[in-house]
């Protein structure tokens, strides 16, 4: 396992982090067994992985819940990131958030406390006043945010220091590429990555968009007819399963699975923090962990972007996978 600081403040995260999300068994992520989600956590602690992803959002809570009850006895050798949402932007809201992410999480601090999404109606002063507040008092070890754009990065930035900015980003969804990444690499802001794996379609397993399950092809890359489909493109699934096959050509060259290529693709990105990787059981933590030791040669990782550039110049530079220009909750 490689190990990563977030921004200056000298704690060591795995590059390869344990996503809690798929925990709560949601319509988007099928069901999902209680005893299987608190194998992977251990299984991936064990595997080297020390960065854990969650938020109180995540079925209102419950993923917190069961990270802490996972993590009984071996908090100490985790590093936790969690989130408060966007509706608890006020200082009162974010100190009480806090709290009661603290009493889920059962621990008396959070290493990464980050906000969400952002709020426009509520000035980002108060709020980074409220999160730097929590920091002093030991309740917060480092401030992150997730989905912020340009404007909104700029503004968080003259209110307060923050480490990382969490992004969809992947070989599929290179688009923060274009702005956002000089932005944060001006700043020294890490990348946390999330759908890393760009929802399952870089396992290599879908090899056509009406493979993939309809509640996760929700996303730009999938035509706005889709169901749950919002944003009213007409998308680019052509050119996503043009560019599959030949990642899957390299696979075979190199005899790796996609999800391994794809994972040290990422890890090769220096801007890159750690990468958020989910995982149904302990086997699949077990492969996460495994993935991150895999290096690709320059000549590789040549390959890999020559293959998707025609994609990222498509997609143009709106960060927001679900919503088109106009509605995009990243500003």
């Amino acid at each position: 396992m490689q190990y990563r600081e977030l921004g200056k403040t000298g704690i060591k995260v795995s590059a390869v982090a344990l996503g809690c999300m798929a925990f709560v068994g949601d319509s988007t992520w099928g069901s999902q067994d209680e005893k299987d989600s608190c194998e992977s956590i251990i299984a991936a602690l064990d595997g080297g992985i020390t960065l854990f992803d969650t938020a109180e959002s995540y079925g209102n809570g419950y993923s917190e819940e069961l990270l802490g009850k996972a993590l009984q006895g071996r908090r100490s050798e985790a590093v936790i990131a969690t989130k408060v949402y966007k509706t608890h932007m006020r200082e009162g809201e974010v100190q009480k958030a806090c709290e009661d992410s603290l009493k889920r999480l059962k621990t008396d601090y959070i290493d990464l406390y980050q906000i969400h999404w952002p709020n426009w109606d509520v000035p980002i002063e108060e709020t980074m006043g409220a999160l730097e507040k929590l920091r002093q008092d030991g309740k917060i070890r480092a401030i992150g945010v997730c989905n912020f754009g340009i404007k909104d990065l700029e503004g968080v930035l003259q209110a307060g220091t923050i480490v990382t900015n969490q992004l969809p980003y992947n070989l599929l969804w290179r688009v923060i590429e274009h702005e956002l990444i000089p932005k944060c690499q001006e700043n020294n802001i890490g990348v946390i990555c999330y759908s890393s794996l760009s929802q399952g379609l870089l396992t290599g397993v879908f090899k056509s968009a009406d493979d993939f399950p309809a509640g996760r092809a929700r996303t730009r890359l999938f035509s706005g007819s889709r169901p749950d489909a919002k944003h009213g493109e007409s998308g680019f699934e052509k050119e996503v399963f043009e560019a599959l096959g030949k990642i899957d050509s390299i696979c075979q060259e190199t005899r790796m699975s996609m999800t391994d290529i794809a994972i040290a693709w990422l890890l090769s990105q220096e801007i890159v923090t750690s990468l958020l990787a989910s995982a149904r059981n302990a086997k699949e933590a077990i492969e996460n962990a495994k993935s991150a030791d895999i290096k690709l040669s320059n000549e590789i990782i040549g390959k890999l972007n020559r293959i998707t550039e025609d994609l990222k110049m498509k997609i143009g530079t709106n960060p927001d996978p679900w919503a088109s220009g106009a509605q995009t909750r990243f500003r």
